[in-house]
């Protein structure tokens, strides 16, 4: 069961709740939809709303669900489920139902229902990241020169489990 908080009220470490837990973006319809591990992204304000930023590159299977769809999903789960959110980071969408394969269920917005908190997003802005305005140092994570898109998603919405 989940409860609705406000963003404000978030008394996690964001930067380890990303960059040390991971989440699963997740984006689509909850019939058709499919949800990628990612460890980088950020929380912040824009426009005066509370914003959620992820990073996404053009050959994830999660990325023509981004495209299509006008909101997204970040969820964050406790460490018993690390195993599962390596799978969804390592396994394509195109290959496999990860939410079966990994004991998932899906909820409305959509996203994962074994979450402990969710951020349900409204994209608000999407841009290429652009290697001309690129340190050395950052150029090296883009051998392929596959660029992430990054996406500003509003957060409309926050669960909490309780």
């Amino acid at each position: 069961m989940f409860q609705n908080i406000d963003p404000k009220t978030l008394p996690e470490n964001v930067f380890s709740l990303i960059g040390d837990r991971w989440m699963l973006v997740t984006a689509g319809t909850p019939v058709h939809c499919n949800t990628m591990t990612a460890s980088w992204g950020g929380l912040g304000v824009l426009w005066n709303k509370p914003m959620a930023t992820i990073y996404v590159r053009p050959q994830r299977y999660t990325f023509q669900f981004l495209e299509e769809s006008d909101r997204f999903t970040l969820s964050f789960f406790s460490p018993q489920w690390r195993k599962q959110l390596a799978h969804c980071g390592a396994v394509s969408g195109r290959e496999e139902d990860k939410f079966a394969a990994c004991g998932f269920h899906v909820a409305d917005a959509p996203y994962v229902q074994e979450a402990d908190l969710v951020l349900v997003c409204k994209k608000r802005y999407w841009n290429d990241l652009d290697p001309a305005h690129m340190d050395p140092e950052a150029l090296e994570h883009y051998q392929a020169q596959d660029y992430h898109r990054m996406y500003l998603g509003e957060i409309t919405q926050v669960l909490r489990r309780v």
